[in-house]
């Protein structure tokens, strides 16, 4: 076996010794992708042949059968090489293909943007998901080896992969019950996404190691002399919180680390139901509960299939921690959640009972198909796939659980389409509240209804619901019920829009121009376009940059004018704004700064030369200058353009900043820019989500060292998570 240098002769060793393997079919497999990925590297410069193996390592260790393994081994063989779906299918069987169809990411298609590809490609592992749930396992088994060794990636690609698996990847692992692959995927993305915070957590928690060993080793004996003697099989264990989840509450919440109240946490694990309700009782008898901490998830599991009793308690000396209280059928079950499960699907028994638990899955396929925008796409699922949860009760005592910050209208959508169509207000605790009240763990809430005809949602629910599931039952009501309003509101929409941005077009190439862009949205009518903008399926507002894009490129009528005609009339105007870029060519030119990227000195930059407007120069990179400039529109109109050193000038850089929304935090961040001496021409402070605050600023600097000194300073503040810098 010495052929093997990749992992794979230990990994086939194991599987050797388990009979549930098919080890022969196994290492066939093996010996195709090794084969079909010979000439392929990663990025690290080691085999390729070893991402593949290390995926199908993670899956054995979840006990997954062998069409996941081989799927996993073959998972990047069809992408990347000359293999195809169907020699797949004939050497290894129909459901391994539908399983390696079903993570393989979509194929060259002609998507103008990266986020219409990842709704694309989201929409289709749902589809797949619905199919058979390993393609989801497989799929966050390749996440989860792809983030162990990201840090070979460019930090764009990082970040970008980072908040993916933060906003899809570990959600989604949540929903299916997975915790050792959601907390690890969890960890490794704010490990990229905030290195400085994780950093600071890490040596906080290492700080306090040898205190938490002893603290820990302390309890869990005091816990073992009180319960083995009445319960001898019980297993007590001890573990400290994980970083993202101390990252949550510190960062984003904004709680001190010693507010935390289950940074440790002791896990008992029992042989029966009956068990973990006696162990509960002695837990409350040797401590001291603390109040509104104590979670029964065994009477009401959460949809994961998750099931623990949870409560928090003060040790002597007054330390909080957190104690679960589980089976053994329940431990697997949070360990390794669908997985542990899957196999009920492909079984008699248990068929409705698993599919009841991946009904989820179907409302986003469902969600998915209502929304054609890909942002909207995007939104909704990382909504819906929303890791906090609030629990609420119907008037009959029966549990619902929503994504937190959910209203009382996501409330009734979720009772059923019917009750949301016909709410008219809701009751929570026995008292009347606003349609936007957001609900709260623990409320009994009743929702008021009518069957007065004609009545039904309003448009301005659209903005207020959370959830993706309400949103677009509202939109199939207006869909089905208001078609001729939708179309008459979705013309005056576009209509809107399109004066807004200066879109002007003769009545015959108006038409035309709709119709173009009714078939890229895939509507057979231009009337089906305008009833979607109408009852909101369309968000026409986001669809702009690039209508306007096209219009710019294809339809608009420009005067004959010859690019040195433009020249010359740009010479015409010659500003002082120019004395500190040089510009190829041109001298003694109007110069204006480019409002979507505002270039700082030090930035590489171009020029853009436009029509009796001089010159605008643009970032390099910014999204509106073209990245194969020898093919694209018009290439004779952009120039080389570059700072001139020997010259200082002040431009305009536009600040975003996001904090904890405390009293002064805005004070703060102006006293830190007044003692820089950084001259700040405005600045607006507005609350939005969850208790935070976001201060967008417009100040004046002379260098991108000078703008990340800047924002560097203002990290520092207490309170304030994330900078990022927009156009002006």
């Amino acid at each position: 076996m010495s052929e093997y240098n990749d992992g794979f002769a230990e990994f086939l060793e194991k599987l050797k010794q388990n009979p549930q393997y098919d080890w022969q079919k196994i290492e066939k497999a093996y010996l195709l992708a090794r084969d079909a990925h010979k000439d392929q590297k990663r990025r690290s410069g080691e085999p390729y042949i070893m991402h593949p193996v290390a995926v199908a390592k993670i899956l054995f260790e979840l006990g997954m059968d062998n069409e996941c393994l081989i799927a996993a081994l073959l998972h990047d063989v069809v992408e990347d090489t000359e293999y195809n779906l169907d020699y797949i299918s004939e050497n290894f069987g129909s459901t391994v293909a539908l399983l390696v169809d079903g993570v393989t990411k979509l194929g060259k298609i002609p998507l103008s943007t990266r986020e219409e590809v990842q709704a694309e490609n989201i929409r289709k592992m749902f589809m797949a998901m619905n199919e058979d749930i390993r393609v989801i396992i497989i799929k966050l088994a390749d996440r989860l080896h792809n983030m162990r060794t990201i840090s070979h990636m460019p930090e764009y690609k990082q970040r970008e992969k980072s908040q993916e698996t933060l906003e899809i990847y570990a959600p989604i692992a949540h929903r299916l019950g997975i915790r050792a692959i959601k907390d690890e995927l969890e960890d490794l993305a704010v490990q990229y996404l905030d290195p400085i915070a994780y950093k600071e957590i890490e040596s906080s928690l290492s700080m306090k190691q040898e205190e938490a060993e002893r603290f820990l080793g302390e309890i869990t004996s005091q816990l073992k002399d009180r319960i083995i003697p009445v319960i001898p099989d019980a297993e007590i264990t001890s573990r400290v919180k994980s970083v993202h989840g101390i990252f949550r509450k510190v960062y984003i919440k904004g709680k001190a680390f010693e507010e935390i109240y289950d940074i440790y946490a002791v896990r008992i694990i029992v042989d029966s139901i009956i068990n973990c309700y006696n162990v509960l009782g002695i837990v409350h008898d040797m401590y001291r509960p603390l109040p509104g901490r104590f979670k029964d998830y065994i009477s009401s599991p959460k949809p994961n299939m998750y099931q623990s009793l949870h409560t928090t308690v003060l040790s002597q000396d007054g330390v909080p921690f957190e104690i679960q209280i589980r089976t053994w059928e329940m431990h697997r079950t949070a360990e390794y959640g669908i997985a542990a499960h899957w196999k009920y699907k492909l079984g008699k028994g248990g068929k409705d009972l698993f599919d009841d638990k991946l009904r989820w899955i179907r409302q986003i396929i469902e969600h998915g198909n209502e929304s054609h925008s890909a942002g909207e796409l995007i939104a909704d699922v990382k909504g819906d796939l929303s890791t906090e949860e609030v629990f609420v009760f119907t008037p009959r005592g029966d549990i619902k659980n929503l994504p937190l910050g959910s209203t009382v209208i996501d409330f009734a959508y979720a009772i059923h389409s019917a009750v949301g169509n016909k709410m008219v207000g809701a009751k929570v605790d026995g008292r009347i509240v606003p349609l936007d009240y957001v609900i709260k763990t623990g409320e009994r809430i009743e929702v008021l209804t009518t069957n007065q005809q004609g009545k039904g949602p309003s448009r301005d629910w659209l903005s207020i619901v959370k959830t993706g599931e309400a949103r677009n039952k509202i939109r199939s009501w207006f869909k089905k019920e208001r078609r001729e309003e939708n179309i008459e509101e979705g013309k005056a929409t576009v209509e809107r829009e399109f004066k807004r941005n200066f879109i002007r077009l003769s009545p015959e190439k108006f038409s035309d121009f709709i119709e173009k862009i009714s078939e890229r949205q895939h509507f057979s009518e231009v009337d089906e376009f305008y009833a979607a903008v109408g009852y909101g399926g369309i968000q026409i507002t986001k669809m702009m940059p690039a209508i306007k894009d096209e219009y710019n490129r294809n339809w608009k009528e420009h005067e004959p004018e010859k690019v040195e005609e433009v020249i010359a009339k740009a010479q015409k105007h010659p500003s002082s704004s120019s004395s500190g870029i040089i510009v190829e060519g041109i001298d003694n030119c109007l110069i204006k700064i480019a409002k979507c990227c505002s270039p700082l000195p030090g930035e590489e930059i171009i020029g853009f030369i436009t029509r009796g407007h001089g010159l605008s120069i643009h970032r390099r990179n910014c999204a509106n200058v073209p990245k194969d400039l020898e093919n694209c529109a018009e290439p004779e109109r952009w120039i080389a353009a570059h700072w001139d050193e020997n010259v200082k000038i002040d431009t305009m850089s536009i600040l975003d900043i996001y904090a904890i929304n405390r009293d002064g935090v805005v004070l703060d961040i102006t006293s830190r820019l007044m003692a820089m001496h950084v001259k700040v021409h405005s600045i607006n402070a507005r609350p939005i989500n969850d208790g935070n605050c976001l201060t967008t600023m417009s100040i004046a600097v002379n260098s991108k060292e000078h703008l990340d000194n800047i924002v560097k300073t203002i990290s520092k503040i207490e309170g304030v998570y994330h900078i990022e810098r927009t156009g002006v």
